[in-house]
């Protein structure tokens, strides 16, 4: 019993003299070395110190994840990037591919016109290029009114036609992709026997069908370069002239918006980079700006 109770004494003697030692006070003075004078002196005690230390370092964790957390710091963290800044990612890069494309149709624009100053080109020889009449594809445009108007009138006439009664409507579930993300330099001229519309694009940019369908005939002609012409199953007929080079064979089928072509400058009547995009109906050449938005 008495050697239990001394070491109890003995363990409680350490721990109050741990505490004790801790807690006890040092004075840290600091001397003015040419005159020994005391200039400044604290009192701190071990606990004091490492409380300091500890509440220095919890302050430091504190402000570093503040920092990282409001800044763009974060961004660096790895897995940290989220939906947000994924889509400005993507938004940019959209932004950078459309100034690209604004790019190289000025620099076209400018090309042309130093050819033309410098006598190496015709002014009558070359597709007029408006780079400020430049447009973004754009797959949700609704009807505009020349369209909704053909629609409505086309139907009024054949609301009495009991031959056509079971016939599908001329535009009933189509939805005409843009062929070729460009600028129209020519329009549908039928007495001019221009039965399409050229569009200005950069060379080898995708040329893509405008409906669902079956390629019917690829070749090459003297005039009009490689040709494509692709049948669609409501009566249209898609015909894409002057590619650089032909994605498709005949008997492929093909889906709305799917690459078949590439924009080339092929052919004797072509005098730069463009699509001859024509659009066909059983037969007989349509106006393809009343049906696709341009």
């Amino acid at each position: 019993m008495k050697k239990r109770e001394k070491k109890a004494a003995s363990h409680n003697a350490k721990k109050k003299s741990f505490w004790k030692r801790i807690r006890f006070k040092y004075k840290l003075s600091f001397i003015n070395e040419s005159t020994l004078d005391e200039v400044f002196s604290f009192r701190v005690s071990q606990l004091w110190f490492f409380s300091a230390v500890c509440l220095f370092a919890l302050s430091l964790i504190i402000i570093t994840s503040l920092i990282i957390i409001t800044t763009p710091i974060r961004n660096y963290l790895p897995g940290y990037l989220d939906a947000e800044v994924r889509r400005e990612i993507v938004q940019s890069a959209v932004k950078a591919d459309s100034l690209d494309a604004a790019l190289k149709l000025q620099q076209r624009y400018l090309s042309n016109v130093t050819a033309i100053i410098t006598g190496k080109m015709k002014p009558d020889s070359i597709h007029a290029v408006d780079s400020s009449s430049y447009i973004n594809a754009d797959y949700n445009i609704p009807r505009s009114k020349d369209e909704a108007a053909f629609v409505k009138k086309y139907e009024e006439e054949e609301k009495y036609n009991l031959s056509s009664t079971n016939a599908p409507r001329l535009t009933e579930n189509a939805f005409f992709y843009k062929p070729v993300n460009g600028v129209i330099s020519s329009h549908y001229n039928i007495e001019k026997r221009h039965y399409g519309v050229d569009l200005v694009a950069g060379i080898k940019e995708s040329v893509v069908s405008t409906l669902e369908g079956t390629v019917i005939y690829t070749g090459n002609d003297p005039a009009f370069g490689n040709v494509i012409a692709v049948q669609h199953k409501n009566g249209f007929t898609s015909v894409y002239k002057h590619n650089d080079m032909l994605l498709k064979d005949v008997g492929d089928h093909v889906v709305a918006g799917e690459a078949i072509a590439l924009v080339g400058n092929t052919g004797r009547l072509s005098t730069g980079p463009h699509l001859h995009f024509e659009l066909w109906y059983r037969g007989t050449s349509v106006n393809p700006e009343e049906y696709i938005a341009f």
